[in-house]
């Protein structure tokens, strides 16, 4: 963005003005509001401007997320700023005696809080940040996680519980806590009178540990009951945890019996939930669980794609870079999009223009350490437990299709994933000519275009290899 003021005087009130409308333009509504509505200009110190924040959380959060941006503005509309400061303004008390202490909630709002009482705490931080950038705009849709959003959508839009819980689960990084940030943006957005409550599993621990040891347990019992919507996250980390177990069960059946919208994500399905009682395994899957399987490479090319668009002002990425970094990185989209990051980074900050051969020297560390060395070995033991043949099937002589099939989709992995040449792969494969290897690569590569499920079936087995 290249503008240039007919004055460079330092007239802040208009200048301000002039940085909140471009911010306007820049960010959703929802985030301008939450954000940055709240700054207010106190004036300046040098070349610094100051602005003033009402909580230290604010002050904490714009300067991670926001501050860079807020000082290249301001340095567009006056070139003799150099600087953005941020500080905490005085919250104003109603006791002289005893000042509040304002503690931020993304969930709650800032909320006043008297200095000498000890229990009150809980209702000031019971919930856990939650970003801007977690909305359901910028959420990429695929087939991996196509049920899990459509189901978030539902949750967040209506008022009344479609399924309860909402049992979101599935690898680290794939989009679990975007799509319950989304969920508590939205009805923020449009029911703001709803009483949202989104944390962690280790801190709703954490609080309820806290509620015992002030001895006060029913503030605790009345805060999370009292919720319309209950989002945790991560739930397996109570696992083992008997008296927090047993207080997160009496609440879920509190807000399940009022008709209380609930909403849970983990790292596995219910059953899979090892250290947690029966009982709690059962609840949760009352409702609709909705996994999040791994991405494939048009869904992270289409995440790639999307993070690009936020860097089109400074940094144009070429497709063949996204492409690569799509094929290369497999293991969850944070790295991912971490990656994108910091090819992005070198180009602003270090004046690199973007090129293959750039992010493959930038991403080196990161590159190697997905570099998996795949045997044929591997592959035979995988793709037999896809299939459930026995490891000796892929020696044997058997040509029965639910034997033959899973054979030649082992060859045609073993020369995608292995250096070695067609008479090695047959070697390993009970001593069979080169010929049949070439035949089996050209009956896969043929059935891949035609049969969906085979072709998805070796994209999960090509990204468990690799991963």
């Amino acid at each position: 963005m290249n503008l240039h003021p007919k004055s460079v005087t330092f007239d802040l009130d208009e200048h301000w003005s002039q940085v909140q409308g471009l911010l306007r333009t820049e960010l959703d509504d929802t985030a301008y509001r939450t954000w940055l509505a709240p700054l207010d200009l106190v004036g300046l110190e040098g070349d610094r401007v100051l602005l003033s924040v009402p909580t230290r959380f604010l002050r904490d959060w714009v300067a991670a997320h926001y501050a860079d941006r807020i000082r290249a503005l301001w340095r567009c509309v006056n070139p003799r700023v150099c600087g953005v400061a941020l500080t905490v303004r005085p919250a104003p008390s109603s006791r002289a005696s005893a000042p509040a202490a304002v503690v931020a909630s993304p969930v709650l709002g800032p909320v006043p809080l008297p200095c000498e009482a000890a229990p009150q705490p809980l209702d000031g931080d019971i919930g856990a940040p939650l970003d801007p950038r977690f909305t359901f705009s910028n959420f990429v849709v695929g087939k991996s996680n196509n049920l899990a959003f459509a189901a978030a959508r539902r949750v967040a839009e209506l008022d009344a519980p479609p399924f309860n819980p909402l049992f979101l689960y599935g690898p680290v990084g794939l989009g679990k806590t975007h799509l319950m940030h989304a969920i508590a943006w939205h009805i923020r957005h449009d029911n703001p009178r709803r009483k949202v409550v989104y944390l962690s599993a280790e801190k709703f621990m954490y609080q309820f540990i806290k509620a015992l040891r002030f001895k006060d347990t029913m503030s605790f019992k009345e805060l999370f009951r009292s919720a319309d919507v209950l989002m945790v996250d991560d739930v397996q980390f109570i696992g083992g945890k008997e008296s927090t177990q047993e207080e997160f069960f009496h609440t879920f059946n509190a807000l399940a019996d009022r008709g209380r919208q609930i909403v849970i994500s983990s790292d596995r399905s219910p059953p899979e939930l090892a250290g947690l009682e029966e009982r709690i395994r059962s609840r949760l899957g009352w409702g609709l669980v909705a996994d999040i399987r791994p991405t494939t490479y048009e869904l992270r090319l289409g995440i790639l794609q999307c993070k690009a668009r936020e860097f089109a002002r400074e940094a144009k990425v070429p497709d063949n870079v996204l492409a690569f970094l799509a094929h290369r990185i497999t293991s969850n989209v944070r790295e991912l999009e971490g990656a994108l990051n910091r090819v992005v980074a070198q180009a602003i900050l270090v004046g690199r223009a973007i090129t293959l051969e750039m992010a493959q020297d930038v991403l080196r560390d990161l590159l190697r350490a997905h570099e998996r060395r795949v045997t044929i070995e591997d592959i035979q033991k995988l793709v037999a437990e896809h299939y459930r043949i026995r490891i000796a099937d892929m020696h044997s002589a058997r040509r029965a299709r639910a034997v033959a099939r899973p054979r030649q989709v082992a060859m045609y992995l073993a020369k995608q994933l292995t250096p070695r040449s067609l008479p090695e792969i047959g070697r390993k494969f009970g001593g069979r000519d080169h010929t049949t290897v070439m035949h089996a690569i050209r009956k896969i590569d043929e059935l891949r275009s035609t049969d969906p499920v085979l072709s998805e079936d070796i994209e999960a087995l090509r990204r468990l290899l690799q991963g």
